[in-house]
């Protein structure tokens, strides 16, 4: 009974996903450009700075755009390379009780924008843009009426750590996700936003309160904040915008998702009845079919063809890795549980400051 309740699931999953591909709002010409704000967030990342900002001077047209980087408190060398490439360079203050280091920055950063400003583009030091990218993203929020949009970006899987795990992004929000309808839906749960590059329009922001001083997930915390103000948007293609290399291996993978996955699904219990649901779907199916099971080889396939759909739909390697999908789901649980238990020591550390945090709401 069980095989067939998950198998049952996963073919609803992957159905879905497939309309999801089908309906993604893709990446549009670049039309007139207003004033706009591109906002770098920086601590510690010399190692990413300079490619980032050699993309974000390619945007065009480079008249109607200013870049702003603000330096949070780091210590190698990442404000004397982001000033060496002549962009704007703040010092950020460090973050005040009750809130953390990134939507402290990005809120600093945000009030830096000059007034001229209509749209604030947020853009993390690991993103590599295309040169229209900026200017792509603006003219679909503004075609489309929308207040923010979240081009999501190619991510970039080199070690097999990072191919187990990234893809997951991609496949949970295209699975689980109705994308047209949270567009548009006043339920800020169904509101999600990647902050590796989101554009929102600058008043949207204001009416929001900015970024959630204590929010770990400070992407989708701002999402559910726009959405409770009324702001319409969400999740766009951006695969042939920008892409992203998050981590370069199982240990920076391990404790970067550790950090905040814990927030992810509002309550420890929360975290663990998703969980034992992927594994319904995705792991019993995957052992009967071991076993011989028909029902379970099914159930099998449709998880391999879910993750296949997410992986060609936003510009990820689908084969052979989407056959290890039962293994990517162990992989996701392990570092779940890590990251639960982390929160319950209060272990958990990011760039070298305690991450203190409440977990998502609805």
């Amino acid at each position: 009974m069980l095989v067939k309740v998950g198998t049952a699931a996963a073919l609803a999953g992957t159905a879905h996903a497939a309309v999801n591909a089908r309906m993604l709002r893709r990446a549009v010409l670049p039309g007139a450009l207003p004033d706009v704000s591109v906002l770098l967030p920086a601590r510690d990342e010399a190692h990413n700075i300079t490619a980032c900002l050699d993309t974000l001077l390619a945007q065009q047209p480079q008249d109607r755009i200013e870049i702003i980087v603000l330096d949070d408190g780091s210590s190698d060398g990442t404000r004397e390379i982001a000033e060496a490439a002549g962009v704007r360079v703040a010092s950020g203050t460090a973050p005040p009780p009750g809130w953390l280091g990134k939507p402290h920055a990005c809120r600093q950063l945000a009030e830096l924008a000059r007034p001229t400003s209509t749209v604030l583009v947020f853009v993390d030091a690991d993103v590599r843009l295309e040169p229209e990218a900026v200017a792509s993203a603006v003219t679909l929020l503004e075609r489309h009426g929308l207040d923010f949009v979240s081009p999501y970006p190619r991510q970039v899987a080199g070690s097999p750590a990072e191919r187990l795990v990234q893809p997951l992004l991609a496949w949970s929000w295209l699975t689980f996700l109705p994308l047209r309808l949270a567009e548009h839906s006043p339920r800020p749960s169904l509101a999600v936003a990647n902050g590796q590059f989101l554009v929102v329009r600058r008043e949207a922001y204001r009416r929001a309160g900015g970024h959630v001083p204590d929010a770990v997930l400070d992407d989708i915390a701002l999402a559910r904040a726009l959405r409770r103000s009324g702001a319409r948007g969400g999740i766009v293609d951006g695969a042939t915008l920008a892409s992203c290399r998050m981590y370069d291996g199982w240990t920076t993978l391990r404790d970067g998702y550790a950090k905040s996955l814990w927030a992810a699904f509002g309550s420890p219990r929360g975290a663990l009845g998703v969980l034992a649901w992927l594994s319904v779907a995705y792991l019993v199916p995957a052992v009967a079919a071991l076993r011989g099971s028909r029902a379970g080889l099914l159930g099998y396939a449709a998880g391999v063809a879910g993750r296949a759909i997410a992986a060609r739909r936003t510009g990820g390697r689908a084969w052979p890795d989407a056959l290890a999908h039962p293994v990517s789901v162990v992989a996701f649980g392990w570092v779940l549980v890590r990251s639960l238990a982390g929160r319950r020591r209060g272990t958990l550390r990011w760039k070298g400051r305690d991450v203190h945090a409440r977990p998502l709401g609805g």
